[in-house]
């Protein structure tokens, strides 16, 4: 069996990278290889999905999914495994076994799927799939020898929301990311000014105070 079919891989740990500058969470891979010949590197990729089906809601949870998800009578229809992210590194080289950490890189811009759907968690784990793919570069008969990594290589990691909830709060205390067409942010700030508010959160308070309730 050649090495790289004989290769595969463990999620072992994520937490936050602490001196980002941008918010990055570290997945520290495993890597085996069967076998006593060399891999001189793996250019590895991974696609990191949520599996939103695979945990518990409470009711306050529940309410934070409902546009992602709808009422919870529909969860069976509506819940499935969603992209969350793409990520890359490379694997320098080893013989039989490695780790290597996976950078990362999140977003908490509230329109995509991933941030609604983390930010509506308090409590529990995130269940998280990665879908290993990529290049090794390995020992052939004229020097290096390329093999990709077989589609079935992937491993479960059930991420604690509270990995989470440092990385965003290391980046963004108290505060998140909204995406605003331009005529909306211009009536926005015209409204600010008008009423003599200081910030566009105080413009966005007073305007959420004098909404009607939902019926």
């Amino acid at each position: 069996m050649s090495p790289a079919y004989s290769t595969t891989f463990a999620v072992l740990d994520v937490r936050p990278e602490p001196y980002a500058v941008t918010p990055i969470l570290s997945a520290r891979v495993g890597i085996a290889s069967v076998g006593d010949e060399p891999v001189h590197a793996i250019a590895l990729r991974a696609q990191v999905r949520i599996e939103p089906h695979r945990r518990e809601y409470t009711d306050e949870e529940a309410a934070g999914l409902l546009d992602l998800f709808g009422p919870r009578e529909r969860w069976s229809d509506t819940q499935r495994p969603f992209l969350w992210m793409h990520c890359a590194t490379t694997v320098p080289g080893f013989i039989g076994g490695a780790e290597v950490d996976l950078p990362m890189s999140c977003t908490y811009d509230f329109e995509v799927a991933g941030s609604k759907y983390l930010h509506a968690l308090r409590d529990g784990v995130i269940p998280l799939v990665f879908l290993f793919s990529g290049t090794v570069f390995i020992r052939g008969s004229n020097g290096f020898a390329i093999q990709q990594i077989p589609w079935d290589r992937d491993d479960s990691y059930r991420m604690p929301v509270s990995v989470w909830r440092e990385l965003m709060a290391a980046h963004f205390p108290h505060a998140g990311w909204v995406r605003l067409n331009q005529d909306t942010l211009t009536a926005l700030a015209a409204f600010k000014s008008g009423h003599g508010l200081l910030g566009f959160d105080e413009a966005v308070t007073r305007l959420l105070a004098t909404a009607p309730e939902p019926s």
